[in-house]
């Protein structure tokens, strides 16, 4: 996310040698951060094992509920966060002030698709930003698209590039507000389209931005949280995950 997220190029690399599987990644950032923030570092985490069942219908690519026996998304605990599966939900937590972690559930190629999640707040600060990557870009993931939200109300939808800053394709590259976005919600279902050359992003069922770009077409996802600069708290839980194929 935008500012120095290079470094998650040689922790990638070093977890990997160290690790023989790895699907949790924090760090740097390249991009502006909400309001009262500034950008993130990065950090990996084990990767998993074969995807959940999926729903009979074949336009789900991905059904998870996070439920105790469902382990495939990736998992670890060090000093600046932890990421496990709590009260059969994905629970993300960071003990560093700006710092961004995320979790992906394999290492597959998805295009054109729409997510689903409920985010839960556990009493996360206001500033903290939790969301979806897609069009992640294999092996180096620093290339790809992501939605953010944060308990303040504010959003983002952007593109990250190897070696580039983030650019956030809306409001002229900065955060925005919606009041659309209820502020310190108990929890928030986010919703986003990727693909099609578009990119969506929803919350609690209502479209709140969406953009053109078609510089990725495909790749892997991962859900996020994110810490402000001033963090005291940032936790948050991920549950009911749903992924399925665009028209």
């Amino acid at each position: 996310m935008k500012n120095n997220l290079r470094i998650l190029l040689a922790i990638a690399s070093l977890a990997l040698a160290a690790l023989a599987c790895q699907a949790v990644a924090g760090g740097s950032a390249n991009t502006a951060v909400p309001a009262d923030t500034v950008a993130p570092d990065v950090t990996t985490l084990p990767l998993p094992t074969q995807p959940a069942a999926s729903s009979s219908n074949s336009d789900v690519l991905l059904d998870d509920d996070f439920s105790a026996g469902r382990d495939q998304w990736g998992t670890g605990t060090d000093a600046d966060s932890a990421v496990e599966y709590v009260d059969n939900a994905l629970n993300i937590q960071i003990f560093k002030k700006n710092f961004v972690v995320w979790s992906y559930p394999n290492e597959s190629d998805y295009g054109n698709v729409h997510m689903e999640v409920t985010v839960i707040n556990n009493g996360t600060d206001s500033n903290t930003a939790f969301g979806f990557k897609c069009d992640m870009q294999h092996p180096i993931t620093d290339s790809h698209y992501y939605f953010a939200v944060t308990a303040g109300g504010e959003y983002a939808i952007a593109k990250a590039s190897l070696a580039l800053d983030d650019v956030f394709l809306t409001n002229n590259d900065q955060w925005a507000k919606s009041d659309a976005i209820a502020k310190n919600a108990d929890s928030y279902h986010i919703g986003a389209d990727c693909g099609n050359g578009k990119l969506t992003l929803y919350v609690d069922g209502k479209q709140i931005a969406s953009v053109d770009d078609a510089t990725y077409t495909s790749g892997g996802i991962a859900l996020f949280a994110w810490s402000s600069k001033d963090a005291t708290t940032t936790n948050v839980s991920f549950d009911d995950f749903k992924m399925t194929k665009l028209p």
